[in-house]
């Protein structure tokens, strides 16, 4: 009964994913689209790739100092595995288990640690880089030049210091074992977001956008978000109709801002496959000694 209700909320986000990106192409026709892309720069391409790859190193540091904090003494280099075995289910194995789900099964494998404990920190983790992509978000669109934005610049930067004292107030509410390292943590999620950042200024100079640079980083911390919610496969889909509406809303070229999602989704993906590997030959948990 469990396989098959797994099995059904595979196929409804396959169906939603494939709804989304169908209807995105009536806008857009696809082939418009597959010419951006095709055309980007190989240099900063690579670039973009390095720096994504950059910020997943971090984002797995992060997630090892909650580790820490609950007496996982994993060393980097063994974390560093999981996460990619993580990020590759999440991608690419949705329907069995989702990469988070997995790094806390094969964590409690392996160390004597409440259960509670394992799913706090790895959901505390995801939560330090949603405030953080938040919170960004917040800054770029206070300088935004939309009038329909502006009656409310005071709300947004509002929402900057309460969303922190919020997640803050929580942890020492319920997670008072991992709030020792509540800002170094969320330091780490602020690196991750600006090499992500970096990541989209590289493709938007693969793809030669040379303006309206604020908006697109904009769009993409808004998309990223949204691609967290579990509606879609690997958040395709859903970022690109963020994408798609961002432009419209802020007049924007809709296919190029198509195509700088599709770029960054399939940099995502190269990076995910790596995983693969361990998948086969599953990571040794090393601790420090």
């Amino acid at each position: 009964m469990e396989n098959l209700r797994k099995k059904g909320i595979t196929l409804l986000k396959v169906a939603i994913s494939a709804a989304l990106l169908y209807f995105i192409f009536t806008k857009i026709p696809f082939s418009e689209v597959l010419t951006i892309v095709r055309g980007s720069k190989p240099l900063y391409v690579a670039g973009a790739l390095l720096l994504f790859i950059l910020s997943k190193i971090i984002a797995a540091y992060r997630l090892n100092l909650y580790f820490h904090e609950i007496g996982v003494l994993l060393t980097q280099k063994s974390n560093l595995k999981l996460y990619l075995l993580g990020m590759f289910y999440n991608l690419f194995l949705p329907g069995g288990i989702g990469g988070d789900a997995y790094k806390g099964y094969y964590v409690k494998q392996h160390f004597e640690v409440p259960t509670k404990k394992v799913v706090s920190v790895l959901l505390l983790d995801r939560l330090s880089g949603l405030l953080l992509l938040f919170v960004f978000a917040c800054i770029l669109g206070l300088t935004l030049e939309v009038p329909g934005l502006r009656p409310f610049n005071w709300l947004i930067a509002l929402c900057i210091p309460l969303s922190i004292l919020i997640f803050w107030g929580l942890q020492k509410r319920f997670f008072t074992y991992v709030l020792a390292v509540f800002w170094r943590s969320n330091a780490l999620s602020s690196l991750v977001q600006l090499a992500q950042l970096g990541c989209v200024l590289m493709i938007l100079q693969a793809l030669n956008i040379q303006v309206s640079t604020i908006e697109y980083l904009f769009i993409f911390l808004i998309s990223s978000i949204v691609s967290v919610l579990p509606l879609t496969i690997g958040g395709i889909g859903s970022r690109e109709l963020v994408f798609l509406y961002g432009a419209l809303w802020l007049g924007l070229e809709e296919d190029r801002s198509v195509g700088i999602s599709m770029l960054f989704f399939l940099i995502t993906a190269i990076v995910s496959l790596l995983g693969i590997w361990y998948h086969f030959k599953k990571p040794e948990l090393n601790t420090k000694k």
